[in-house]
Formats: C-alpha cells, structure tokens, sequence
C-alpha cells in the first residue's frame, strides 16, 4: 500500500531534517509526547530543535515522496472519521521528506509502534516486523530528527 518516490531537491535552500548524533549535540536533544493530529494518540518523540543545531544542518539532496494507495487512505481516512474526500486518483502523497541520501530511511520505532496499533488509533495496520524494527533503533540510536 505503500510507495517510495526519490527525486532531487528542486528546492533552494530547503534542509535535511536528520542529523547524527555526537557527542557535542547530544546534549541539545528534546523529547516530548506528541499526536500528529487531534485523533491520534500521543507518543514519545525525540529530535533536535532547528535553532539548536542549524550550523550543523546541511541541504537536502533529495525528496522522499510517500505514496499511500487509495484504498490504504480511504481505510485510514474511515477509520479516522474523516469524510471522504471523492478523490480517486491510485495513489495519493501522504509525505516528502527532505533528506541527504536517495534510499529509504528507517522509519521512526515509535512510527512503527503506531502503525502497528491500527488504523483506528492513528496508526497504518501494518504488523510490526522484528527485523526492521531492529533496523530502525540501529538507525535512531545514531540519528536524531530535526525540528
């Protein structure tokens, strides 16, 4: 239900929001819970605040552009109690990510943790995979988000 989309930046100026974590910045790191929208429920997040850390924040290279399928928005919009907006276009953009490297990153753990409660909980209904959650503490041990 998901497709992944890389493409240059095409826009001037417009900043990568990961960035490693040293041993100089570690310090600047904040944590908070969060829900992305009224209906989701809230979650530990973790990430560097911009004016913190922006000499160290380089430009994006790239754009990850998130592709979800109708269906897939059509579910989640329902389960959300959001009507249904009549588009019916395949594939609909539910993100861009602007980023230095042209591959998938990890998704957040706690992105995965949500996903994983369901659709109406906020999440995509997607089962947790032990192997790929793995991969993104490996990840989000070493990185933090920039905002």
């Amino acid at each position: 239900f998901c497709k992944l989309l890389f493409v240059p930046n095409f826009v001037p100026g417009l900043q990568d929001t990961v960035l490693q974590i040293t041993d100089a910045n570690a310090a600047l790191l904040k944590s908070e819970y969060a829900a992305r929208t009224e209906k989701e429920l809230p979650v530990l997040g973790r990430w560097f605040p911009k004016d913190a850390v922006r000499e160290n924040i380089v430009e994006a290279r790239f754009l990850d552009v998130i592709l979800y399928s109708r269906e897939q928005i059509i579910e989640e919009n329902k389960a959300m109690g959001e009507p249904d907006d009549g588009v019916r276009a395949p594939w609909g953009i539910v993100s861009v990510k602007p980023q230095s490297i042209d591959t998938e990153i990890p998704m957040e753990p706690i992105t995965m943790m949500r996903n994983a409660l369901g659709v109406e909980l906020g999440g995509s209904g997607v089962p947790m995979v032990r192997e790929e959650y793995a991969k993104s503490v490996e990840f989000w041990s070493r990185h933090g988000r920039v905002q």
